[in-house]
């Protein structure tokens, strides 16, 4: 059993929640949403929350279930919070800045990066060394971090790179004469 799964989402006041067949839909003050829920799993919307029921007791049905609880979950606090992860960047001469539509970043290279905004998708530059990637999707927002964080990823010598804030870099011991 799904201990996740069993769970119904409650819909807070201001999220407006339809289930037509397979499709969840959400909109509330920050956006709309939709997920299209796999066969194998039965989803309803009654007394104010969405639950999802497996359709049989398949391995595929079961391990299903607390993933599309936990999906539907997501697309309520989307709507309604809407979802954020800061970076860090560590290193000298390492900075970020927004260019137009773009975030520009300058990350030791013999280039600087010019990284595209995706749709539905706001970042923001409080200081040079900081970006706050927000939006209404939490894969999206996850992705476009997980992007940036590749051009060039923190190292375990002298910590430099870009981090997820709050991350711990397990640092290792240089060279011995």
């Amino acid at each position: 059993m799904s201990r996740v799964g069993k769970k119904p989402v409650p819909v807070p006041s201001g999220v407006t929640a339809t289930v037509t067949g397979q499709t969840v839909k959400m909109k509330g003050s920050k956006g709309e949403l939709q997920y299209i829920v796999p066969n194998v799993v039965d989803v309803k919307f009654e007394d104010g929350a969405v639950s999802v029921l497996p359709k049989n007791q398949t391995k595929e049905a079961r391990s299903l279930w607390g993933t599309s609880r936990a999906q539907v979950a997501n697309l309520v606090e989307g709507v309604s919070k809407g979802f954020e992860k800061k970076l860090e960047i560590t290193g000298v001469g390492y900075r970020a800045a927004m260019a137009g539509k773009a975030l520009k970043l300058s990350l030791g290279y013999s280039h600087d990066i010019e990284y595209e905004i995706p749709v539905g998708i706001t970042i923001a530059v409080p200081k040079p060394t900081e970006i706050v990637i927000s939006g209404i999707d939490r894969q999206v927002v996850g992705q476009v971090a997980a992007e940036i964080r590749d051009y060039r990823g923190p190292e375990p010598y002298k910590g430099k790179g870009v981090r997820y804030a709050g991350e711990f870099i397990f640092r290792k011991e240089g060279k011995k004469k």
